[in-house]
């Protein structure tokens, strides 16, 4: 059965803000949530971006049963996997057998920042498949170490473990990707309804499979495009400068040749007819996603939430 949830966007919102908004999303019958996990927002206006995992100590404290997902993490260069695999265990402690845990291989605006060399995609993917190894070693418990072309570990163990471990979902965007992610992951995730997902089954994968939807919701459409436009003009952006590009200047310089009318003509879903919102998740869902989380863009949570709980959620259902 296909499961709806609700994203908590690091980039627009402070922490104590989404772990209020996930405690909304749990009362107004959402599935599950996933949060991001950014250094920097994709532009300034955005305005935030909180440490995810400190964050998700609130959203557990916030949350009685709600399943939440790191969506998804880096684990290859701002932080080292043997810390990742730390955070990740924790957390799952945290959240009592309702945590997710995504991995993937970084965008460039986040994870450039200590100074290192920012690797071509083929290098990267070696390097979260070594990171994935050495986070399941640790997991296992007791003193682990490990030397990899790309990582060293040495004499390291976690003394703070769930008692049940959390699925390592693996993002991927390309058939390679999708391949790699069906060999070292317990699930797949993607952004919009990518055809990759059938090369992940292709490939033997097994397990749930996310993306993410993108709506504006307003009473008005014309609302909902303007606010877009303010808060999210990034989706529009083509090709591989959103894994590429190194700050928030660079892209709202890429930014300023998105116009109102690329917004409109974008798959973010501004129509406020709930049938249309209830249409575009069917898509997913019909793509072969399992899991399908909804980003409303803006500071307009609260509208959104009502929409979603009185029009959409039932409607799906």
């Amino acid at each position: 059965m296909s499961q709806i949830g609700y994203t908590l966007s690091s980039e627009e919102h402070g922490p104590m803000e989404l772990a209020d908004y996930a405690a909304h999303a749990e009362e107004v019958g959402f599935d599950f949530a996933s949060i991001s996990d950014h250094f920097h927002p994709w532009t300034s206006q955005q305005g935030e971006a909180p440490f995810v995992w400190s964050t998700l100590g609130a959203v557990a404290r916030a949350t009685d049963d709600l399943p939440v997902g790191v969506g998804v993490n880096c684990p290859i260069m701002r932080i080292h996997p043997v810390n990742v695999a730390q955070a990740a265990a924790t957390t799952a402690e945290m959240f009592d057998g309702q945590f997710f845990f995504g991995v993937g291989t970084g965008e460039r605006l986040n994870e450039h920042v200590t100074g290192e060399h920012w690797p071509e995609h083929s290098v990267r993917m070696e390097m979260l498949e070594e990171a994935v190894e050495i986070i399941r070693k640790l997991w296992q418990g007791g003193q682990q170490s490990y030397y990899g072309d790309h990582f060293t570990v040495e004499n390291a163990r976690l003394f703070t473990l769930p008692d049940e471990l959390p699925p390592i979902v693996v993002s991927a965007f390309g058939e390679k990707a999708a391949k790699a992610a069906a060999d070292i992951g317990d699930g797949f995730w993607s952004v919009g309804p990518q055809d990759v997902v059938e090369t992940y089954e292709e490939a033997g994968g097994e397990g749930p499979r996310y993306s993410q939807m993108t709506v504006c919701y307003a009473e008005d459409e014309e609302e909902a495009i303007d606010t877009a436009h303010e808060w999210w003009p990034n989706s529009a952006l083509s090709g591989e400068l959103n894994s590429q590009l190194p700050t928030t200047t660079h892209f709202e310089q890429a930014c300023e040749m998105v116009s109102r009318e690329d917004i409109a003509e974008d798959s973010i879903v501004t129509d406020p007819d709930p049938q249309t919102h209830v249409e575009n998740l069917r898509e997913f869902v019909d793509a072969g996603y399992d899991h399908v989380y909804v980003h409303q863009i803006g500071p307009d949570q609260e509208s959104f939430f009502d929409f979603y709980e009185e029009d959409v959620l039932p409607a799906f259902d």
